[in-house]
């Protein structure tokens, strides 16, 4: 107790250096150990981190090590973590939970089994921009909630990443790349969803690599790039869904929430902070304080939360919600499939609301 969650981070991709910045500030972590494919990488990260690089297996066994932070593609999700859980760690992942819902199911039942926190992200929920906009629905800012959207269209990440090509193969796609952020939050706001009805379609074969030392290679494309749907929630809420990797832009707000007496709109959910705007009725447009969430977070506040959540006691973000929003993406996509609506199978506890302050267990000195 009082000492800091020793991580082991395996996979040190783009995404890692927004982790060890967040990391770097946290008291409530500690970067020990590091894992990659690229022998040099990890040792060059170590030696920044002041850690140990070491191999997978050597780091999942480490005794030095109490939770493995799994930053590897969505393939690898389900064996890195169950490697962890097998040697008795605590496993974060990046989203999605697994690549399948099996996969996901068979990594949460065996960290229930092992007696060990299994925790993902997405942790954006955590910030000020959807607490705060949580806080006003909770609070009866917009009376009783009826609908909420949530829209994301781009070209697809072909265009800037150097190396896209998970993002078109299963566990991949707009909705299970990008989803997360977005159901995660619907989630957050609104609760659990009990049903599904959804469409999709496959525009291309392929895709060409735009940036990087790859531009111009043409990649497969194996999943759908265009999915839309509605979630109906336990409550009776009516969320509509649309994900795009086929589109050039739109004017949409990322996520509205529409209640009898107002409307919020609700900041990008792939952000921690933003404004978040409410409309009353007959009033007008009004930017709301942050009145909930951690300040200034970023990416590994998640951990963070977990490292200080007392013991018995559920992380924000934990892997019941991530099974579940897997559970809702995974049920859209059948219905699309099918044609027909989807019983989403699994529930989830609403996590925890995260009251206005700064970072979980504290912040280093500068």
């Amino acid at each position: 107790m009082g000492q800091p969650l020793r991580v082991g981070i395996v996979g040190l991709g783009a995404i890692s250096g927004q982790y060890l910045s967040a990391f770097a500030r946290l008291e409530a972590v500690r970067v020990v150990a590091v894992a990659d494919l690229d022998a040099a990488r990890a040792e060059a990260v170590a030696a920044e981190q002041g850690a140990r690089a070491l191999s997978v297996d050597e780091l999942v066994s480490d005794p030095e090590v109490d939770l493995v932070l799994n930053l590897t593609i969505p393939a690898a999700h389900a064996e890195i973590a169950l490697k962890a859980i097998a040697a008795g760690k605590d496993v974060y992942g990046e989203k999605p939970l697994a690549a399948t819902l099996d996969d996901a199911r068979v990594v949460v039942e065996a960290g229930r089994a092992a007696g060990v926190r299994v925790g993902c992200a997405p942790d954006t929920v955590l910030g000020t921009g959807v607490q705060t906009a949580r806080a006003a629905i909770d609070g009866g800012a917009i009376g009783e909630p009826v609908a909420a959207t949530a829209t994301m269209m781009t070209p697809g990440h072909e265009r800037w990443h150097p190396n896209p090509d998970f993002y078109y193969q299963p566990g991949g796609g707009p909705l299970l790349d990008m989803g997360p952020y977005y159901v995660t939050t619907l989630v957050t706001l609104l609760g659990p969803v009990a049903s599904v009805v959804g469409t999709a379609s496959h525009t291309r074969a392929t895709r060409t690599v735009g940036s990087g030392p790859r531009q111009g290679a043409v990649i497969p494309v194996d999943v759908d790039t265009h999915v839309t749907g509605v979630l109906r929630h336990e409550s009776g809420v009516l969320s509509t869904l649309v994900m795009s990797f086929d589109s050039v832009a739109t004017r949409a707000s990322e996520i509205e929430v529409h209640g009898q007496t107002g409307s919020l709109i609700v900041p990008d959910p792939n952000r921690f902070d933003g404004d978040v705007q409410l409309h009353e009725l007959d009033g007008e447009w009004k930017t709301l304080p942050p009145s909930a969430g951690y300040r200034d977070a970023g990416r590994g506040y998640g951990v963070a939360d977990l490292a200080t959540t007392p013991p018995g006691a559920a992380a924000r973000a934990n892997g019941d919600v991530a099974y579940h929003v897997l559970d809702i993406m995974t049920s859209l996509l059948a219905s699309a499939g099918s044609g027909t609506a989807v019983t989403v199978e699994s529930t989830c506890d609403r996590p925890a609301p995260v009251p206005l302050s700064d970072a979980p267990g504290g912040t280093r000195a500068s």
